[in-house]
């Protein structure tokens, strides 16, 4: 079926989602392990992108560990250098396509107050055509609704969309319902896919 849309995922996909490569950088990689190890920071991320309220999670879980309390703050306090930075090959060929008439819409795990900080510094995340945020629908990807709510308000056949996510269940879910998928491992594997199925140009997608 020809694609209609093209779904990009945003964290790994558009702008980095590594936060323990920051914390590598602040308290160094034996520390960073040892935090890691004791909180469960992509589970409270995780309460995040399911609907609950960004700076009430944190500073709940910072109540709970206080030995790691200024650690974890930091996802509230310095979100914006924990989130990025810009994958710049991905946004050319978000504008490529959009550029030639292609709907682009987001689909991502991110929590309803946390997007509006990462729009000020990443202005291309309100390029898109559509945007479905899970913080804001309350539903996170893989859950299955996540992906009917985008089928029902785009009015396009699920077929009709090409999904580009980093991690795997979320790919393999949308494919259950017929979308189109690329597990995205690189923006060149990405322009790549994109080139094949005739969307971009070689000199489009470079």
């Amino acid at each position: 079926m020809q694609v209609e849309a093209v779904v990009f995922d945003i964290g790994n996909v558009l702008i980095g989602w590594q936060p323990e490569r920051y914390f590598d950088t602040r308290i160094g990689p034996a520390r960073r392990r040892a935090l890691f190890d004791a909180v469960d920071l992509h589970g409270m991320m995780q309460r995040i992108d399911e609907g609950g309220v960004f700076g009430d999670v944190v500073e709940e879980t910072a109540m709970a560990y206080p030995d790691w309390s200024d650690e974890i703050r930091c996802f509230r306090d310095r979100w914006n250098d924990l989130a990025g930075p810009e994958i710049a090959h991905s946004v050319r060929l978000l504008r490529a396509l959009r550029s030639k008439g292609m709907p682009c819409f987001a689909l991502s795990n991110f929590g309803r107050e946390n997007f509006p900080l990462s729009e000020v510094e990443f202005p291309f995340l309100t390029e898109f055509d559509r945007r479905y945020i899970s913080g804001v629908m309350k539903l996170a990807k893989p859950n299955p609704a996540i992906y009917a709510e985008v089928e029902t308000d785009s009015g396009l056949h699920p077929g009709a969309l090409l999904f580009a996510d980093d991690r795997r269940d979320n790919i393999e879910a949308a494919a259950a319902r017929g979308w189109q998928t690329h597990l995205f491992t690189s923006p060149d594997c990405f322009a790549a896919d994109l080139v094949a199925r005739g969307l971009l140009g070689p000199d489009e997608a470079r």
